[in-house]
C-alpha cells in the first residue's frame, strides 16, 4: 500500500486538576506533581511531505512565530536529524487554543507533529525514541504522545496514564491574559506551611466529590498570578460564586475552569461571562479523536 503524503490531526488542549511545585533542581527545573486531562479545544494540525529541502510553517494566528523558534518546527527538525533525512514538510496551524493560557497547546502541536511525521515516514521510531525527542522540546509535550488522563511527576514528563472519567460539564474561562510559563517559575515562592496531597489518588477518591477538592487541590501558581493579575482572581470567584462544584486555574494561567453538574446551568453561566473573555464547554466524560497511534495499532 503507498505511503500516504499528508495528514490532518486534531491536537487537543489540556487543563490540570492540581498542580504542586514540590521543589526546585539543581538543573534549575522544578519538580512537580499534576493531572493532565484533555478538554474539547483542539488546533488542526495538517503535515504534508513536499520536496522542498526546507520544513514550511504556516499558522492562522499571525501573532504565532513561524520560524526556527516555532515548537514544530523544532520538533519537525527533531525527527529528521533522527532519521537523518533531509527537510521535506509543510506544516499548517489553525489556531484555536490560545497562547499562554496555561492550556498546553504548544506542547500539543509538538507533539502531534512528532507522530504525523512518523507515520508519514512509516514509523522508522519507536514510542521510546519519540518520548526522548519530545522530552528535548519541552516538560508538557510527552504527555500528548498518547491518549488519555496522566498523572505527571518529575519535570512533568514522568507519567502514569489512567482512566479519568469526569462526569461535569468543564467551562474553560480564557480572560485574553498571556501569562510566560518561564516567569511564573521564576516568580514562584514555595510555601513551607502547604500540605502536599497525592493527586492521583485524591481524585479518584473524590471524584464523586468535587467540593472536597475545593480545600485540598490546589495550583500552586495562583497566589502570583492573582496578585499579579488579579483579573484571573475575579474569573476564579466567579465561576464559584456562580454554583461551580469547584474551580481552578490551569497550568501557569491564565485560563480557569470550573465543573458543573447541569448542562443547561453551565450553559447560562457562559453565556453571561464578559464579552472580553473567550469561553468553551467540555461535555462530561470527553473522549477526544483518536490520535495516531504505533504502527501496530493501524495494521
Amino acid at each position: 500500500m503507498q505511503q500516504p503524503t499528508t495528514t490532518t490531526v486534531n491536537a487537543y488542549a489540556k487543563i490540570n486538576l492540581g498542580l504542586h511545585i514540590l521543589r526546585k533542581r539543581e538543573d534549575n527545573y522544578h519538580d512537580i506533581e499534576t493531572i493532565l486531562h484533555r478538554i474539547n479545544i483542539y488546533d488542526s494540525i495538517t503535515v504534508e511531505r513536499k520536496k522542498s529541502g526546507e520544513i514550511f510553517i504556516h499558522c492562522t494566528d499571525p501573532g504565532i512565530p513561524t520560524d526556527t523558534s516555532n515548537l514544530c518546527y523544532k520538533a519537525a527538525g527533531l525527527f529528521y536529524s533522527t532519521i537523518e533525512h533531509e527537510h521535506e514538510l509543510a506544516i499548517t496551524i489553525e489556531k484555536n487554543i490560545p497562547v499562554g493560557a496555561g492550556l498546553g497547546g504548544g506542547s500539543s502541536n509538538a507533539a502531534t507533529v512528532l507522530r504525523a511525521c512518523n507515520m508519514l515516514y512509516g514509523y522508522p521510531l519507536d514510542d521510546s525514541i519519540l518520548t526522548n525527542l519530545a522530552s528535548r522540546i519541552g516538560s508538557d509535550v510527552p504527555y500528548f504522545l498518547h491518549a488519555g488522563s496522566a498523572y505527571a511527576t518529575g519535570r512533568g514528563e514522568t507519567l502514569e496514564y489512567f482512566d479519568l472519567e469526569l462526569p461535569y460539564w468543564i467551562v474553560l474561562v480564557y480572560p485574553r491574559i498571556h501569562i510566560e510559563t518561564k516567569w511564573a517559575y521564576q516568580s514562584y515562592t514555595p510555601n513551607r506551611n502547604m500540605r502536599n496531597h497525592n493527586l492521583k489518588s485524591l481524585v479518584q477518591k473524590n471524584i464523586m466529590k468535587p467540593r472536597s477538592w475545593v480545600n485540598t487541590l490546589r495550583n500552586d501558581f495562583e497566589p502570583i498570578v492573582f496578585r499579579t493579575y488579579p483579573v484571573v482572581m475575579r474569573v476564579k470567584e466567579s465561576l464559584m460564586k456562580s454554583g461551580a462544584d469547584f474551580a481552578l486555574m490551569s497550568g501557569s494561567g491564565s485560563s480557569v475552569f470550573g465543573l458543573y453538574q447541569d448542562e443547561t446551568y453551565a450553559k447560562e453561566i457562559a453565556e453571561s461571562l464578559p464579552a472580553t473573555y473567550d469561553v468553551w464547554i467540555t461535555p462530561p466524560f470527553f473522549v477526544p479523536d483518536p490520535i495516531i497511534t504505533e504502527r501496530k495499532a493501524n495494521a
